[in-house]
């Protein structure tokens, strides 16, 4: 378990935002497939683009998604999918007000069809990359162009939204600068952070596979009564950290039934994350890419400040995030900016983006993105004179020091929203576990074949309270498509936000984006297995 000093304890309140008197509530399941949903390229999705402020440029893309061999470093070759043969992908940057246009050529194996999300951008629906809901996944041999105006500056990233797709390699980075950039700084660093397995120990539709099943049946050498009474969230305290494939008995890698628990690990637990880390068992931790033996690195002087735009790309793994020897100074998170905090480390959940600020000292320093409760780290480096490279092993005391979450940040006052009166509250309970693997939102799984059935109905104009209360034993980065929420009343702006086990967190926006937009787990085991919903205007 990792040890957390006191001053990060203070500063650990994640999850428990915004708690207090609720407003007039609604229930979450709204009143079934009865109503009737806005069209996701209908009139009022077109109105609303109108609205948006554009420069009138454009800029053209095309993303050839296809199998590629992967070099990982460290002589490490993985077979994945990737756009244009290369993971991360080419990242796209154009400014504020800018059109976005893109067009996505799959190219993918056996008859695979696929999509692109375009993740954080508050965007026309027709064009966010969600099948069934906002458009038809594009089919294999076939091509689907996105055009949309990119109306918020900051740090974003695109990735498909089908299936398990997410934790390939299929992903690159989206930066949207601001010409009358606030900020002052010298350069720019991005540093995509991701778990990796695909094409090394198996694909992620074999770990879907293998984790959907459960671990109700699990044969750990106890009775069937105690295992399915103390595993809804495999916290198993009494396994010693012990992976499943480890050789301590031939019981201990399958179940009852002979499943294989190949990916499937035992034991992760984080304080910081409130008890159970994460499900899956990932090789390799990557920064830019590249594994720790064979780290990317960044090369600049002394005295320099640098941005680095800091996003977890990841499908199953939370990142504690420091660089040896330096201070972090938070400025955004998610693309929209905060009250600057100084901190030694951060922790950033799947889906999540910061940016912080950093003056460079003299000589070579570890990045260093500890998976947090995996006992794994990503790993690069920073160049900015002579100097052997620090090893990847050490763990660094910026770790353990003054670590900031999401909560603790504030709204900086140009972002932050307006007071104003709560129109609709829904709560939201997430629910299930590992035992049934079932996960979902108030004990309703997302159905693919009928995306309109129990919508969660907000109107244009409303401000509307979203109360999590995570009912599970384990955390969920939570992701709402389409808008910006703000953690309680003057918490920071965001669109992904961690919710802790057993905790309640209180967020709020302005439902200004007509559409039919998801809401959902960013883990893309959590999120594929039913934890997911459609927050839906009406017609």
């Amino acid at each position: 378990m990792n040890s957390i000093n006191r001053r990060s304890v203070l500063l650990a309140g994640l999850g428990v935002a915004g708690a207090g008197a609720l407003a007039a509530c609604t229930n979450a399941s709204g009143s079934g497939s009865s109503n009737a949903l806005a069209d996701p390229s209908g009139s009022a999705v077109a109105a609303a683009e109108k609205k948006r402020k554009s420069t009138g440029r454009q800029q053209k893309v095309t993303l050839t998604a296809a199998p590629a061999t992967i070099d990982l470093g460290g002589g490490v070759m993985a077979k994945t999918w990737a756009f244009d043969g290369r993971a991360p992908g080419k990242e796209i940057r154009l400014s504020v007000g800018d059109t976005l246009v893109a067009e996505l050529s799959n190219q993918l194996p056996n008859k695979m069809t696929t999509s692109i999300h375009w993740h954080g951008i508050a965007m026309r629906n027709d064009m966010d990359g969600v099948p069934p809901t906002t458009q038809t996944a594009v089919r294999a041999g076939s091509t689907f162009t996105y055009r949309f105006i990119t109306d918020a500056p900051g740090t974003y990233f695109f990735h498909p939204h089908v299936g398990v797709q997410l934790d390939r390699g299929l992903y690159a980075p989206l930066i949207v600068e601001d010409p009358k950039e606030p900020l002052s700084y010298d350069d720019e660093w991005v540093v995509l952070l991701d778990d990796w397995v695909d094409g090394v120990t198996g694909t992620p539709d074999e770990v879907f596979a293998e984790v959907r099943q459960g671990m109700g049946g699990m044969d750990t050498g106890e009775s069937s009564s105690s295992s399915s009474s103390g595993m809804e969230g495999h916290d198993m305290h009494d396994m010693g950290g012990m992976e499943m494939g480890d050789s301590v008995s031939p019981s201990a890698s399958a179940s009852s039934d002979g499943m294989s628990m190949k990916f499937m690990l035992m034991g992760a637990e984080s304080d910081l994350l409130g008890g159970d880390a994460g499900d899956v068992k990932y090789p390799h931790h990557l920064i830019n890419g590249r594994v720790a033996a064979d780290p990317d690195v960044y090369t600049g002087k002394p005295g320099k400040k640098v941005r680095l735009r800091i996003i977890n790309a990841g499908g199953d793994t939370a990142y504690r995030v420091a660089l040896g020897g330096h201070k972090l100074t938070i400025t955004h998170t998610d693309g929209f900016p905060v009250q600057h905090q100084e901190v030694d480390a951060l922790l950033v959940g799947m889906g999540e983006r910061y940016d912080v600020l950093v003056t460079l000292g003299g000589g070579v320093f570890p990045l260093v993105a500890e998976a947090e409760g995996k006992n794994a780290n990503g790993f690069a480096l920073v160049r900015t004179g002579s100097g052997s490279a620090p090893k990847p092993t050490g763990r660094l005391k910026e770790l353990d020091g003054v670590i900031m979450t999401a909560s603790q940040l504030r709204a900086a006052d140009h972002v932050r929203l307006n007071s104003a009166k709560t129109d609709v509250t829904h709560q939201l309970k997430l629910t299930g576990g590992m035992e049934k693997y079932n996960w979902a939102i108030n004990g309703k799984p997302f159905d693919m074949d009928n995306p309109e059935a129990n919508p969660i109905m907000i109107e244009e104009g409303q401000r509307v309270r979203l109360d999590f209360f995570n009912d599970t034993d384990m955390w969920h980065p939570m992701h709402l498509h389409g808008h910006t929420y703000q953690i309680g009343t003057s918490g920071p702006r965001k669109d992904t936000a961690i919710v802790l086990p057993k905790k309640k967190l209180s967020v709020f926006f302005d439902a200004d984006n007509p559409g039919q937009w998801m809401l959902h787990c960013h883990n893309a085991y959590h999120g594929e297995a039913g934890m997911m919903a459609n927050m839906a205007y009406p017609a």
